[in-house]
């Protein structure tokens, strides 16, 4: 009788205890219900829907006809989008490692011991908080190829006569050039700061064993600094990345993808496939590539990364 009742007890206890596990369950899902509802509504529908619209033709007015692969087999005779895909691999290549090199640059000149860094610091980062609308109007202003300070600088100082002065934003040759140093200006702060943060992590102590060891500066930066920095620049480097193959409003803003096709990019090219020639199936199709290709970059990434994280 008295074992009867231990085990009743026991069944009660463990009743109680899946319940109270079930409420808790319960109110868990339902903190992460309203974010994945917004997930799967906003994100992860329109992505299915893209991936199926890219087998399409649809202008958004008339029904939705399949072509199946047409639209990928366009891609190889179509001379904007080849011009986009150069460029955004150009504006990549120039972007990242310049834009790194910089902000690495400003970290460790502002995380030593300086007279007024903080604001230093703050107008450094500064351009990455300013209204876009606002640096691109002054930047093309301070660029002017006829009437911009630069220009004067360049004629006036270093005497570069006014047919060998660069065109800037207006000129060809020059535009993409002119977006890569806009984009190094308004996006080093930011990685700047977490360069800063990164260097504050380092351990003081490993600077003064290599000072007491006749270590040069740029013996400590080399063997100390960019070491214990790798964290910090994979991370900045996959963000960067992904960044940069996604730049739109930059392009919007300065060039608007000009002149000619010299600083179109593909998201802008997406952009106007889509809403400015009505291509919505056409403009899927290359979200799908643009998509594959920063997916084969990213992997490439974290493989390279984990080879050389497991010497």
């Amino acid at each position: 009788m008295h074992k009867t009742k231990e085990i009743d007890i026991i069944s009660i206890k463990k009743k109680r205890e899946k319940s109270r596990q079930l409420r808790q369950t319960i109110v868990a899902y339902s903190f992460l219900l309203p974010n994945f509802a917004g997930f799967v509504i906003f994100t992860m529908l329109p992505i299915i829907f893209a991936v199926v619209l890219s087998f399409c033709n649809w202008d958004g007015n008339h029904p939705i006809e399949f072509v199946g692969i047409k639209n990928y087999l366009n891609l190889g005779t179509d001379a904007r989008f080849q011009a986009a895909l150069v460029n955004t691999i150009a504006y990549c290549l120039g972007h990242i490692p310049l834009t790194m090199v910089c902000s690495l640059g400003l970290a460790v000149l502002l995380n030593r011991k300086l007279k007024g860094r903080n604001i230093f610091r703050t107008l450094a980062f500064f351009p990455y908080v300013a209204s876009l609308v606002a640096v691109a109007v002054v930047w093309n202003m301070l660029f002017n190829p006829q009437m911009g300070p630069v220009n004067m600088i360049l004629n006036q100082i270093l005497k570069i006569p006014p047919q060998s002065l660069p065109g800037w934003a207006a000129d060809k040759d020059w535009a993409m050039i002119t977006v890569v140093m806009f984009s190094i200006w308004k996006s080093m702060g930011y990685y700047m700061v977490i360069y800063l943060a990164g260097l504050q992590g380092i351990p003081s102590d490993l600077y003064e064993s290599a000072s007491l060891d006749g270590a040069t500066g740029w013996q400590k930066f080399h063997y100390i600094t960019w070491p214990m920095l790798s964290a910090t620049t994979f991370f900045v480097l996959v963000m960067m990345t992904i960044a940069s193959f996604k730049v739109y409003d930059l392009i919007y803003m300065l060039t608007q993808g000009g002149p000619g096709t010299s600083t179109l990019v593909l998201v802008y090219h997406i952009y106007n496939t889509a809403f400015v020639n009505g291509k919505y199936g056409y403009a899927s199709c290359i979200s799908m590539v643009l998509f594959v290709i920063v997916l084969a970059v990213t992997i490439i990434q974290f493989t390279w990364e984990k080879k050389h994280a497991d010497y």
